[in-house]
């Protein structure tokens, strides 16, 4: 039954429609794209990497169609001119044919087009391969086994082992359907007592069957220069039985497959099966016997037996390849004969920590948005940032940063005006010293409030505060600013006292969208109709997206590898963000392989406050790019920092101009520029084994070490991150640091302590590792946080008694008096009242130099306690002895006293609104002092115990969730 003319008419006309809305959203999404790398000034980027994938889609479809589809065609040209009748008549197959004939124009133009757009687009994602291929520069270095420049293994080889794949794909499918097209039109038949063919089905399959023996000839013989990456031996890269087994197994099964592909296409004039059979059944042969068991044999009864005298010089040419692709080649590795004993050391003989930074950035986050976050659609990132900055004397000081971000509208404001018209930045820059916090134990800022105020703010001239490209992606995806500048309608900061707001118009860069076309195509891009009715968008209106500094430089650097922890400084006046971008590889011969993600992993990549990198292996990294990115107009600048890098310099070639030259660095740009966080995990990550340079010790594997895990976090799985500070290597100044430590792989000690200079400057990149003498035991830092519990767990449970709790901040390790310190910040994390979440607030510092601990307000109450006057210490006991039991108790019932006292009071002020904080300090001294009582008092009876209890009826407070539990003192009590 025939459809009526009208619905016949209906289908294509909705057709077409479906297709006009799809290719118009293709196109919205496409055309938008290049207006945001237009308006940041990299429509390069966009047209180099566009005009590459529509030429390699365009080669990768036409190739595919040419050799697949003109192999049916061939096919279909080549049936017998009898059809089915000349192997003695019909056949399963007829019945498919007469289906499939009526329509097999169609079948076959929709079977190339669908074809074509798959291996079109698979050839097309290869496009960084395609330019790393015509672009690639030499290196200058050979590789030690073919003797080829190492440029020929990262670019010009994935190119190669490219093409051959596809050619694989193009041939393997060819046989297929070429196959099928002949059994269907009757070129060759399935029947007893075996196959028949026609002459032009089988001299044309033998044709394709040569082909593809020939392809697996050349696979076979590029298959040699693959043996680089070998994974087969003890590390990567070629090992023995590769160099003397499997490179000659190659070598002959390439010759064995080139003999094949002869007899193959000798098949195509003499007739039979027997030579296409025996070539067959050769090849498959010598694969298993030459490739196969021959290399098994000569790893299992020669290599295995004298692994480690066999292995030797392979193990060293991976020594040598994994130091210099993770460029760790140039570590300086020191014995360091650290003192133990804090006795022999002269009390203020050494101020090189006195000014250490003592601010968590993985606690205060909290503790800056509970102080500085003014309203509650501000927020900061989490953790802060360490950065430098000059102190009034001129003198560096390292210090907590960040930037008052915008979350967006309350949930009651929440509507679309709001969200992407009126809340449109965040404001301000907060930064405190790192190494001091006022008398409550609060950060002591220079830089805060809004408008910004501060010292900091005087010497750095800050200008522009305003923040429109920031970490937090809890805001709208997308803003549009700058409508009207007589009427300002964007939130800039509320007015002092509570009462209104300022506003403010941007003025900075974005894509425009006053006229009709663009922002219709935006309201297709975000499926939002109010960005074409709304009024309040007109000509100067610019809609800013892809507002994440790092999302924003990946986008215009697609072949970067960025860190995954931007941090905001104060540039020239302006609040920038610097992002370090890495070349990486995985074709570097004769290196280790390891996955990017397991090589950076931490706690805070763990805890996801940082950015996870990708799974991907790699065996090559650069920092190569310092990109910046302008938080108020969002500007991108990319500046080659490692100009040796020939992947650099091959992406340079490919996209000439887009990375500026590091001469146009500013001055203030350069101070604070710093080591890269994930470089430093991926070299400490190589250095715990490659530290070893002897081949035979690398084999013993007996001084490998371990990235400790992280004590504060109480989960041996989770690594320490690394931390920035500024210390004092032996023979050397005080300098901004990036820092590790390294444990045995069995054993809680100390093995080595490693740090690299961070500043910009002649010593930038410079790694030293000191190794801890195997004499002398020097503790780990689990060991350290242990004994930091165990001995004060009782003083400091009691300043977190409540509805207060004790949180640890970060353990830091440095060099001090010829061995090696350990401090760690105590924070009491206090719940105070109006509605405010808990935040930290610094109370102790803790102190452990060998075997000898220290606690006190400040680091330097903390560092005398260690490194007091012996003389007076070792008296205190005699003294302590002669005094008298009823003076004792008295002592102790007045102590206790006064405990109770000053919680009380510290509770009462927490709990005011808003909290008064000078009661608070003041009430925290007087807990300290009278902690102090409790301490001395305690000391002096018969049988003295760690600290005292307090008997009291609140419920006891435990240390935080992860930490290990104290093991040496009794748990104290809040009092009521």
């Amino acid at each position: 039954m025939r459809m009526p003319r009208r619905p016949r008419l209906l289908l294509p006309v909705a057709i077409a429609l479906v297709a006009i809305v799809a290719l118009f959203f293709l196109f919205s999404g496409i055309y938008t794209d290049y207006l945001w790398f237009d308006a940041v000034d990299y429509s390069s980027v966009f047209t180099g990497v566009v005009l590459t994938e529509i030429v390699l889609f365009l080669v990768g479809a036409l190739l595919m169609v040419v050799i697949v589809g003109g192999n049916m065609l061939l096919a279909f040209r080549m049936r017998p001119m009898f059809g089915p009748a000349m192997f003695g008549g019909a056949s399963g197959a007829d019945r498919y044919r007469m289906a499939l004939d009526p329509h097999r124009k169609l079948i076959f133009i929709v079977g190339m087009g669908l074809l074509a757009l798959f291996s079109g687009s698979s050839f097309a994602g290869q496009w960084q391969t395609w330019l790393k291929f015509i672009n690639g520069v030499p290196v200058g270095k050979v590789d030690s086994l073919h003797r080829f420049d190492i440029s020929f293994y990262m670019f010009d080889l994935p190119f190669i082992r490219m093409a051959l794949n596809f050619l694989f794909t193009a041939v393997i499918i060819s046989a297929v359907l070429a196959a099928i097209t002949h059994y269907l039109y009757g070129g060759f038949r399935l029947q007893s007592p075996g196959v028949h063919a026609s002459k032009a089905a089988r001299v044309h399959l033998s044709v394709l069957l040569g082909i593809f023996v020939l392809l697996k000839a050349v696979a076979y013989w590029v298959d040699r220069y693959s043996l680089v990456f070998s994974d087969r031996g003890f590390v990567h890269g070629a090992s023995y039985t590769d160099v003397n087994a499997v490179l000659p197994a190659k070598t002959i099964l390439a010759i064995i497959a080139l003999i094949c592909a002869v007899l193959f296409f000798a098949g195509v004039v003499r007739p039979g099966g027997m030579l296409p059979g025996v070539s067959f059944g050769l090849l498959v042969l010598s694969a298993i016997l030459i490739g196969g068991v021959y290399p098994a044999l000569v790893e299992q009864f020669q290599v295995k037996p004298n692994q480690q005298g066999k292995e030797a010089p392979y193990i060293q040419r991976n020594i040598e390849a994994t130091r210099e692709a993770y460029n760790v080649n140039k570590t300086e590795v020191e014995t360091y004969n650290a003192q133990a004993d804090p006795t022999k050391v002269q009390a203020g003989g050494d101020t090189s920590v006195s000014g250490v930074r003592l601010l968590d950035p993985a606690l205060v986050s909290s503790t800056y948005e509970q102080t500085q976050r003014i309203r509650g659609f501000y927020n900061f990132a989490e953790p802060l940032d360490v950065d430098r900055y000059p102190d009034s004397t001129g003198k560096m000081i390292d210090h907590i940063v960040g930037v008052r971000e915008l979350t967006g509208p309350d949930a009651g404001q929440n509507n679309w005006i709001n969200r992407h018209l009126v809340y449109t930045h965040g404001y301000g820059f907060v930064a405190a010293p790192g190494n001091k916090v006022d008398s409550q134990g609060l950060p002591d800022y220079d830089a805060k409030d809004m408008p910004v105020t501060g010292p900091l703010v005087t010497s750095t001239g800050l200008k522009e505060p305003r923040v429109y490209y920031g970490e937090d992606d809890t805001g709208a995806s997308y803003v549009i600013a700058g409508g009207n500048p007589n009427n300002p309608q964007e939130l800039d900061y509320p007015k002092t006292g509570g009462t209104g707001q300022e506003n403010t118009t941007y003025t900075g860069n974005g894509v425009a969208v006053g006229s009709f076309f663009n922002r219709l195509l935006y309201a297709a891009k975000y499926g939002e109709a109010n960005i074409l009715l709304s009024g309040d968008i007109n000509d100067n209106s610019k809609i800013l997206y892809e507002r994440n500094p790092r999302d924003r430089v990946q986008k215009v650097a697609p072949f970067l590898t960025l860190d995954g922890n931007p941090y905001p400084a104060i540039v020239d006046g302006r609040i920038v963000w610097i992002v370090d971008g890495y070349t990486t590889s995985n074709d570097y011969p004769y290196a280790q392989s390891e996955s990017l993600d397991d090589m950076t992993r931490d706690t805070t990549t763990d805890r996801r406050v940082i950015a996870q990198q990708p799974s991907d292996k790699i065996n090559y990294i650069r920092n190569s790019v310092k990109a910046t990115v302008d938080a108020y107009n969002g500007t991108v600048k990319l500046y080659g920092w490692d100009t040796n890098d020939p992947v650099l310099k091959t992406w340079s070639a490919a996209f000439p101009g887009i990375i500026r030259p590091a001469s146009e660095m500013s001055a203030d740009l350069r101070n604070h520029v710093r080591y890269p966080e994930d470089l430093f995990k991926v070299q400490r990550y190589t250095l715990s084994r490659y530290h070893i340079t002897n081949p035979a010790a690398f084999y013993s594997g007996q001084d490998f070490w371990n990235v400790p895990g992280d004590p504060t976090q109480g989960d041996r799985n989770i690594k320490q991150p690394p931390y920035y500070l500024t210390t004092t290597m032996p023979g050397s100044t005080p300098t901004f640091s990036l820092t590790t430590t390294f444990v045995p792989r069995q054993g809680p000690n100390l093995a080595a302590f490693m740090a690299v200079d961070s500043s910009a400057g002649s010593g930038y990149g410079r790694i030293r590792i000191l190794r801890m003498p195997s004499s002398t035991p020097i503790p780990g830092p689990g060991q350290a946080q242990n004994s930091f519990q165990s001995r004060f767990a009782g003083e400091l449970n009691l300043l977190g008694v409540g509805a207060s709790s004790v949180r640890y901040g970060n353990l830091l390790t440095l060099p001090y008096a010829g061995g090696l310190v350990y401090i760690e910040p105590v924070y009491i994390q206090v719940a105070a009242g109006g509605g405010q979440e808990p935040y930290p607030i610094l109370q102790r510092v803790l102190v452990s130099y060998g075997a000898k601990i220290g606690v006190g307000r400040t680091l330097d109450e903390a560092l005398k306690e260690v490194f007091g006057d012996q003389e007076q210490q070792q008296q205190q006991p005699n003294q302590q002895e002669q005094a008298q039991p009823n003076q004792t108790n008295a002592a102790l019932n007045t102590a206790i006293a006064n405990a109770r006292k000053a919680y009380e009071d510290a509770q009462k002020a927490l709990q005011a609104s808003p909290p008064d904080w000078d009661a608070y300090g003041e009430a925290q001294k007087r807990l300290e002092e009278a902690l102090k009582a409790l301490q001395s008092a305690n000391a002096q009876q018969p049988a003295p115990t760690a600290s005292p209890t307090v008997s009291t009826t609140a419920t006891p407070t435990t240390a935080p969730t992860g930490s290990p539990s104290p093991t040496a003192s009794p748990q104290a009590q809040g009092t009521s």
